[in-house]
């Protein structure tokens, strides 16, 4: 009981002692102000002295880092924001150190590494996926970001209809798209289109023929990786899903060519038959 009647004296004081110092007589008396008599004018005066009073070389600089870090808080595209978060952190940092203030100035200094390695990573992502779009399909920028899966032969990897999560990169061994029957060797992107069907679902069988690993890589992580790279990376996945359905188009065209040429076959084999018998 006496413990909790200390703590509620203490926080009474506590919250008596703050509501004091915010009076506003109180601050009017701090900033140099009869309280009593108080004009607009003289407001003013005293706080155009106080702003003069305090321009200094380490506020100015502070000011400027703080207005490029509200510009981060208004940007939408990770490179710009990282550009002007390291601005920032540098008029921040060059602040602290005039004004002597040891540990902001590391804090802000340790920050510039951080987001100058993340911006280095995200312009050569945005890199790659510009070359893509200009002819490579190489998938090699993708690894860093992929998980390694291991398959035995027989094994399914998923099923036509299932729900979608993952995308997959062929490293070793062979994979069959059953329902097309098309073999999938290494380097072969599978799994891609579920990403961009609105219900998320597979939209064929692919099946193991040969002990291999894959790599693979989440929706979601696509998905970052896409808001975080001013959306070129969707558009070199756009490449590589056209690229395939362009694919499947012309699979489907071949089989559409040879099916009509059997048949043709077939229709001049019984009318020479036809012909035969009449004679």
């Amino acid at each position: 009981m006496n413990s909790n009647a200390d703590l509620s004296t203490i926080l009474g004081r506590i919250l008596d002692t703050a509501a004091d110092n915010l009076r506003i007589a109180k601050i009017l008396v701090q900033m140099g102000l009869d309280p009593n008599n108080i004009t607009y004018d003289a407001l003013f005066n005293r706080l155009f002295e106080i702003v003069l009073a305090n321009i200094t070389l380490a506020n100015m600089f502070g000011l400027v880092g703080a207005i490029f870090f509200v510009a981060t808080l208004l940007m939408q595209r990770m490179v710009p924001l990282r550009v002007a978060n390291m601005v920032g952190c540098t008029f921040f940092a060059i602040s602290c150190a005039l004004s002597g203030s040891v540990a902001t100035f590391l804090l802000y200094l340790l920050l510039l590494p951080v987001n100058a390695v993340r911006l280095c990573q995200l312009l050569r992502l945005v890199k790659k996926a510009r070359n893509a779009t200009q002819g490579d399909r190489s998938m090699e920028w993708l690894k860093p970001f992929m998980a390694e899966r291991r398959y035995r032969r027989g094994d399914i990897l998923f099923r036509k209809g299932d729900a979608a999560t993952e995308m997959f990169l062929t490293v070793t061994g062979k994979f069959l798209a059953k329902e097309i029957g098309v073999e999938l060797p290494p380097g072969h992107l599978m799994g891609e289109l579920g990403f961009l069907t609105p219900n998320n679902r597979r939209t064929a069988t692919v099946e193991c023929k040969e002990d291999g690993h894959v790599l693979t890589i989440t929706y979601e992580r696509l998905l970052e990786i896409y808001f975080q790279n001013d959306q070129k990376f969707g558009y070199y996945i756009l490449v590589l899903t056209s690229q395939r359905l362009l694919e499947n188009n012309q699979r489907l065209q071949e089989s559409i060519a040879r099916l009509e040429a059997a048949l043709a076959q077939e229709k001049a084999a019984r009318q020479t038959a036809g012909a035969r018998g009449t004679a």
